[in-house]
């Protein structure tokens, strides 16, 4: 994404006449573009993108359950298997 923004700035300069980024090539304008698709690749490639949507999903399905939990009364659970809130009445 930082690549997909900084290749919007460097178009802008480039359209606004903004110096120094009028001087420059356009390859080198661009670049940042050809950047981005490279590291879209790659995240695809590799599983990273994948491995992200599961950990923001674990977080959520644990929140909802959490959530859920605390509307009825029970003890919170949390990754390790202890509880937040003690049984004890």
């Amino acid at each position: 994404m930082y690549f997909l923004g900084l290749g919007l700035l460097l178009l802008a300069g480039k359209y606004l006449a903004i110096s120094p980024v009028v001087d420059w090539s356009w390859t080198w304008v661009l670049s940042p573009f050809g950047a981005a698709v490279l590291w879209w690749w790659w995240a695809d490639w590799s599983g990273y993108t994948i491995k992200e949507q599961e950990k923001k999903m674990e977080i959520r399905r644990q929140n909802r359950i959490n959530k859920n939990k605390g509307a009825l009364g029970m003890p919170l659970s949390s990754r390790n298997g202890n509880s937040k809130k003690s049984n004890k009445r």
